[in-house]
């Protein structure tokens, strides 16, 4: 054969779209071996619960086990390290909640950038619960405040951790009331919801999916969620803004990625993951635990997070919250 100028851009234009053909079939394979999750945080809490759900439905889904690792430490920051560092094929996944918005303001030098760096698929969100042992005498928010301002001292909040939602929400209520209380932050909300159960703390503002069941069973007392609406899951508990007008602070859980990860992946897992959320089972055990599905595209969630990073960073100084 001849080789024209007709056919030498044939072969020109078959190599050019070699490289799209190769990616799609990469994308479509996709995942071909299990999947690790990285969690932040220890086994119990609800970025746990949320991740093991998920987890659960996208191995059903795609066909290859997602495997849950936990690593609690340092604030989130020791996963967000970690998948950080790996490589950007989808095979590495980071459980991701409001502390990604909090750490950049609560942490001086990280070395990644979040919003910069990552990218999101498949947000729940929802309240974070006050909620109280049942030795502490109070069965409301003002109840509560007076209760905390007649015992200075003697009132101690429990956390997953510095810096994390519930300690920033807690934070939020301290500054917005009046009241002071010790903070005892953990390794996640999980230890903290136990020392709850077992009377060591005396409140915590943990997202519902750890504690909904035990309140429902009067283990514990919920004095209040922290958005603007109740709860479906707890409709007789008021909202914040019943007391303290203006409140609202939003718990949400994601999974992220590497920001380079193909397009084509980070899709599959949005749709594989919103189409989760959203199916009638799922999302009625998401109302269960008092969280909602949040359908949006990568661009839409990126924003969202910066928001909820601006938010937050003036709460964050205003309360003065370091690193331990």
């Amino acid at each position: 054969m001849l080789f024209t100028r007709r056919n030498a851009l044939r072969f020109g234009a078959g190599l050019a779209a070699t490289p799209l053909v190769s990616q799609t079939g990469w994308a479509q394979s996709y995942p071909s071996k299990p999947v690790r999750v990285i969690v932040g945080y220890a086994a119990g809490g609800g970025t746990d619960i949320y991740v093991r759900l998920i987890g659960q439905q996208l191995t059903e889904r795609l066909g290859q086990t997602f495997v849950i690792e936990n690593r609690p430490g340092a604030g989130t920051n020791l996963a967000t390290e970690t998948v950080a560092r790996s490589s950007a094929d989808g095979y590495t996944l980071l459980a991701v909640d409001t502390a990604a918005a909090l750490n950049a303001t609560t942490y001086d030098k990280l070395s990644f950038n979040f919003v910069r760096d990552f990218v999101l698929v498949g947000i729940i969100r929802g309240p974070l619960v006050m909620v109280v042992h049942p030795s502490v005498p109070a069965k409301t928010v003002p109840e509560f405040i007076a209760y905390a301002k007649a015992n200075p001292g003697k009132v101690s909040m429990g956390s997953a951790g510095v810096g994390g939602s519930g300690h920033v929400g807690g934070e939020l209520f301290q500054l917005a009331s009046g009241v002071k209380m010790i903070h005892v932050p953990y390794r996640g909300a999980g230890p903290a919801v136990a020392d709850l159960l077992g009377g060591q703390v005396q409140v915590v503002f943990p997202g519902p999916p750890s504690i909904v069941e035990h309140v429902r069973s009067g283990k514990l007392r919920a004095l209040a969620v922290t958005t603007t609406t109740r709860l479906e899951a707890l409709p007789d508990v008021p909202t914040m803004a019943e007391t303290l007008p203006g409140f609202e602070a939003i718990q949400w859980y994601a999974l992220g990625l590497r920001a380079n990860t193909p397009a084509n992946i980070v899709e599959r897992l949005s749709k594989e993951i919103n189409g989760a959320t959203s199916d009638e089972k799922m999302a009625a055990r998401f109302s269960e635990l008092g969280m909602t599905g949040f359908s949006a595209s990568a661009a839409v969630l990126t924003q969202f997070v910066a928001n909820e990073t601006e938010k937050w960073a003036k709460v964050i100084r205003a309360a003065d919250i370091k690193p331990e």
